[in-house]
C-alpha cells in the first residue's frame, strides 16, 4: 500500500535529491571502484557495465532532482497549486515530461534488430517504427535492388547502411560490412537485419533447406523443415553484427498478416485498407546474448529464436489471412 502523498511528498522527494547529492559527490571515487572491477574482469563482454551503470543512475538521478525543483518553481508559480489545472500549467508539466524522457532516452542501450521478412512493406513499417516511435535512427541491411527506387536510392545512401548484391560476392564481404556498421553504433541507432535475406516464397523455402543439406547441415536442415513461415536464417552477418557491437540488446521482429501477398498479383488482389497486422517484438539484454558461446552454440541460439518466431506466427495470424506455408514434411517428399 502507497504511503499518502503528502508523506510522498515530504520524505522520498528531498530523499531522492539528498541520494542525488551524494552520488555526485561520490562519483569520482565510485567511477575508480567500477573502473577497477571491470579490468578485472576475464570475459570481455560487458566489462564496463559498472561505469555504465554508474553514468546512468548519476544522470537519472540529476534529472530527476531537477524535474523536482522545476515542479516546485510551478507550484509556487500557479499560486501554491491553485492554478496547476489550468492549461498553460498543464503545458509546462508536459514539456517537462517530454525534457525528461528525451534526456534519458539519451541514454538508451544500442539495439540489434533481427526481423522476419515477409510480405511488401513489412521493412518500412518496421523502419517507421523505429524512428517515428523509438526515436532510433535505423542503419539498414538491405538488397541493392531498393535502390531502383528513387527516393529511396538518394536517402538510404547518404545515411549508414549496407546494399547486400549476393551474386557479386561471397557472405564474408557482407559480413566485414555489417560489422563495420555494427561497431559504430551509438546509442540512438538501431542496426536492422533480415537474416532470412529475402521475402518468403515457397521456393525459397525449399532452396534454403536443400542449401543447408548441401552444406552437409542435415541438423539445421531439419529444423528449418520445421519452420514453415519461415526461411532458414542466415547467421554470419547476425553474428557478425552482434559480436561487432558487445554492448548492444538484441531484439527480435515477429509478425503476421502479410504472408499472403508474395507476387504483384497479390498485392492487387489482397492490399486492404483495413487489413490487420500483428506484430510482437522480444528484447535480449546485452548480458543475455551469447556472445562469448563458439559459433555453433550462437547458431543454435539462433535458431531457437526462429522457432519461437514461427510458432508465434501460426498461432496469431490474423483471421483472414491464410498461411501460404508448407507443411514440414512438404521438401522432397520428406
Amino acid at each position: 500500500m502507497l504511503p499518502p502523498r503528502l508523506v510522498r511528498r515530504v520524505v522520498l522527494a528531498p530523499l531522492a535529491i539528498v541520494v542525488a547529492v551524494a552520488l555526485v559527490v561520490l562519483s569520482p571515487l565510485l567511477a575508480l571502484l567500477a573502473l577497477a572491477f571491470s579490468l578485472v574482469r576475464r570475459s570481455g563482454t560487458g566489462r564496463m557495465r559498472g561505469v555504465r551503470l554508474l553514468f546512468f543512475a548519476l544522470v537519472w538521478l540529476t534529472a530527476e532532482t531537477a524535474t523536482l525543483f522545476m515542479c516546485l518553481g510551478l507550484w509556487l508559480a500557479s499560486g501554491f497549486g491553485g492554478r496547476m489545472h489550468t492549461e498553460p500549467f498543464q503545458s509546462r508539466h508536459y514539456a517537462i515530461m517530454r525534457w525528461f524522457l528525451d534526456l534519458i532516452s539519451r541514454l538508451a542501450r544500442p539495439v540489434i534488430v533481427l526481423s522476419r521478412h515477409a510480405g511488401p512493406g513489412d521493412s518500412l513499417l518496421l523502419i517507421r517504427h523505429l524512428l517515428s516511435v523509438y526515436g532510433r535512427r535505423p542503419r539498414v541491411v538491405m538488397k541493392a535492388t531498393i535502390q531502383l527506387d528513387p527516393s529511396l536510392d538518394v536517402v538510404a545512401n547518404r545515411v549508414p547502411n549496407v546494399f547486400v548484391q549476393h551474386r557479386r560476392a561471397g557472405e564474408g564481404l557482407f559480413s566485414e560490412q555489417i560489422e563495420r556498421l555494427a561497431s559504430g553504433l551509438d546509442q540512438r541507432s538501431a542496426l536492422v537485419i533480415f537474416p532470412e535475406g529475402g521475402n518468403w516464397t515457397p521456393g525459397r523455402w525449399q532452396r534454403g533447406i536443400r542449401r543447408l543439406e548441401q552444406r552437409g547441415r542435415d541438423d539445421l536442415a531439419a529444423r528449418a523443415r520445421h519452420m514453415p513461415n519461415l526461411l532458414p536464417p542466415r547467421a554470419g552477418g547476425a553474428l557478425s553484427a552482434i559480436a561487432a557491437c558487445p554492448d548492444a540488446d538484441v531484439i527480435f521482429v515477429a509478425h503476421a498478416g502479410l504472408d499472403k501477398i508474395i507476387t504483384v498479383g497479390d498485392v492487387w488482389r489482397n492490399l486492404q485498407m483495413d487489413q490487420t497486422i500483428r506484430a510482437k517484438w522480444w528484447r535480449v539484454l546485452a548480458s543475455e546474448v551469447p556472445r562469448t558461446a563458439d559459433h555453433e552454440a550462437q547458431v543454435r541460439w539462433l535458431y531457437d529464436w526462429w522457432q519461437r518466431i514461427d510458432a508465434w506466427i501460426s498461432h496469431n495470424r490474423p483471421a483472414g489471412a491464410e498461411a501460404l506455408a508448407l507443411t514440414p514434411r512438404s521438401v522432397d517428399g520428406k
